[in-house]
This record gives structure tokens, C-alpha cells and sequence, in this order.
């Protein structure tokens, strides 16, 4: 610490190394380089411990952070004059926001021209590094003698009031993508949110919890009994956490959904920031995510692992869409939603 530091600085140098710390960082880190990244969140896709390699592999620390995409694009724009992000991990329909927005950077690291390229910016503003499947995940012992849901119409049955969970679509990714699961295999369309909005009318009937951020603890404890989630998430808490969890892929469809890493513009560590995205993408990221059940965009899930998903002819409900289309009306779909719910 040199004599120029003032006070402000200070209390941030002390209040991040609380947070490396709490992460788990590995002290040769803690001294070392930091990289500052929104929305990875220690229970939400196996970043905790991504984190941790991140630290070991590079010597970078990247200290946990608990925003969600909406509230991470929020932030950076807000700080925008006085950046203090350098990367964002964000739902792709944020991403391609973020780039209309302004406040992301173009990068083509080591690892993007592997990407293929509908999973990645062609300018290389965002680059996706992993994907997952939207269903329910499922607490069957916090559901007693209900049975485990199979559809989409059967969360609208009165003996799962209380039992339902989802984040909300108006502000975190997954809670929009969720919507868009929904609306779409209840017969909408990215032009009409009609079936998705009126599906979420009357499950509301059934006072769900709709929480900020993520809610993965909250579905192991049996607070949520019934979450709409990703695959990767209740494989993990089935298999790693050994949780009496079980994943669903409703009857009436879903759809499949990349996650993607982004470069803010003038970050203040930027190179740091450009090495946090090139490990992601690295082989031995990308065998990370694997095997933490997301999808990779590089290389295969191995057998071992991908043993542990539902057969593969369940997944042939889950399908991918326009994702530059659902960034464009994800603003008016949030309006919507939000008019016919608080009414």
C-alpha cells in the first residue's frame, strides 16, 4: 500500500479483500491482479468455484458479485463516466442491449474464433461461453404427497399455490427467459407475448415467490418447492449438492438459452478483464462448465457427465430462437408484464 492511498481507497482495498476472502481466493491472488465482473453470483453456475480456478490458473481475482443482468447493465451505465467494471456475464438478450447501449467493447480473445457464429457477435462485442435448457427443478421432498409438475398448464392447478418460484422477468435474465419458454410453447410468438402474459396472470392466483436474484438455496431448503430454472442448476444441486432434486422439461416445450461474457468500455483493468474471458473459453474452462451440466460452446460434454441429463429425446422440446429478437422486445415484453401483474 503506498502513501497516496486515501481514505476511500483504502476502505475499497479493505472491503475487496474481505470479498476474496469470503470467495476463497487463494492468497498469492489476493495481492495480485483484479478483474471486476457483474452478476456472478458464488451459487448460480458453478461460479463460486469458477472463480477460485480463475484465481489459480491466473493469478486474477475476480470477486463474487450477486447482481443479476439487469441490474449489472443498469449499474454500468450508470457508471459510465467512472467505469469500475471490466466484464460483464450477462443473458444474451442483455448483451445485445448493452452493444445498442453503448457501454461494451468489442473483443476477439483467444478463444473466439472457435465460438460458432451464431453464439457470438460478428463485431465480437459478446462472445457466449456456456448454454442451458429452461424447465423446472424441482424439490420433491419439500412437495410432499403433490405430484412433480410435467407442463407448463399444471402449475396453474390451486394444490401448487405457494409451491412456485421464478425470478422476475421484468428485471433478471433467466426470469425472461423463462417468459419467453413459456409463451412460446403455450403458442406465442416473439411478436405476441399474449399466451405468455396471460399464463402469468393466472399462476399468479397461485402466490408464487418471485425473488430479484438468483434463488437456487431457497429451492434446496424447499422454501421454492418448484423453480423455474435451468438444467445445469438442478443437476448441480441434485448430483454435487445431493439435494432431492429432479429436472423437468415441460410436455408443451421450452427453449434453450446462451449465456454470454462481455468487455465493458473503458474498463479500468482491461486486460485483466480480456483474461477472465480468454480462460472461460479455454479448454480447460470450457471442460469446467461441462462439467458443472452447462452446455459448452467449445468441445463436448463428456459421457460421464452428460449420463446424468434426461434423455435426449426430452431435450428435443427445448429449441433455440432468435435471440436478436428477443433482445428487441424484451423492453415491451417488461412493460407488459409488468402493467398486467401489478394491476
Amino acid at each position: 500500500m503506498t502513501q497516496t492511498m486515501n481514505r476511500r481507497d483504502f476502505g475499497k482495498f479493505c472491503f475487496g479483500s474481505a470479498l476474496m476472502l469470503a470467495a476463497g481466493v487463494p492468497a498469492f491472488a489476493q495481492q495480485g491482479k483484479t478483474a471486476i465482473c457483474y452478476n456472478v453470483p458464488a451459487e448460480w453456475a458453478g461460479w463460486g468455484n469458477m472463480l477460485r480456478l480463475i484465481a489459480k490458473e491466473t493469478g486474477i481475482n475476480v470477486p463474487i458479485d450477486n447482481k443479476n443482468s439487469g441490474q449489472s447493465v443498469s449499474q454500468v451505465i450508470a457508471e459510465a463516466k467512472n467505469p469500475v467494471a471490466d466484464a460483464m456475464y450477462l443473458g444474451i438478450s442483455f448483451a445485445i442491449n448493452a452493444k445498442k447501449a453503448g457501454i461494451v467493447e468489442p473483443y476477439k480473445g483467444k478463444g473466439w474464433q472457435a465460438v460458432p457464429d451464431n453464439l457470438k457477435d460478428p463485431d465480437g462485442y459478446w462472445v457466449s461461453i456456456h448454454a442451458g435448457t429452461v424447465g423446472f427443478m424441482v424439490n420433491t421432498e419439500a412437495l410432499g404427497d403433490v405430484p412433480v409438475p410435467k407442463s407448463w398448464k399444471d402449475l396453474l392447478d390451486p394444490k401448487y399455490d405457494g409451491m412456485i418460484g421464478f425470478l422476475d422477468p421484468s428485471s433478471a435474465f433467466v426470469g425472461y427467459a423463462c417468459a419467453v419458454a413459456a409463451n412460446q410453447a403455450l403458442g406465442g410468438t416473439l411478436d405476441n407475448f399474449g399466451p405468455g402474459i396471460d399464463f402469468y396472470k393466472k399462476l399468479l392466483e397461485n402466490h408464487p415467490i418471485i425473488p430479484k436474484q438468483t434463488a437456487y438455496a431457497r429451492c434446496l431448503s424447499g422454501e421454492i418447492p418448484i423453480l423455474f430454472d435451468y438444467d445445469f442448476d438442478a443437476y448441480r444441486a441434485k448430483y454435487t449438492d445431493k439435494a432431492p432434486i429432479e429436472f423437468v422439461i415441460p410436455e408443451e416445450g421450452t427453449i434453450q438459452v446462451p449465456y454470454v461474457m462481455t468487455l465493458v468500455k473503458n474498463a479500468p483493468h482491461r486486460a485483466n478483464g480480456e483474461a477472465v474471458i480468454d480462460f472461460v473459453l479455454s479448454e480447460k474452462g470450457q471442460q469446467f462448465w461441462a462439467e458443472n451440466f452447462l452446455r459448452p460452446v467449445i468441445g463436448e460434454i463428456p459421457a460421464s457427465v452428460k449420463d446424468k441429463f434426461l434423455p435426449a429425446d426430452q431435450y428435443k422440446r427445448a429449441i433455440g430462437i432468435d435471440y436478436a429478437k428477443m433482445a428487441e422486445v424484451q423492453q415491451a415484453f417488461g412493460e407488459a408484464y409488468l402493467k398486467a401483474t401489478k394491476a
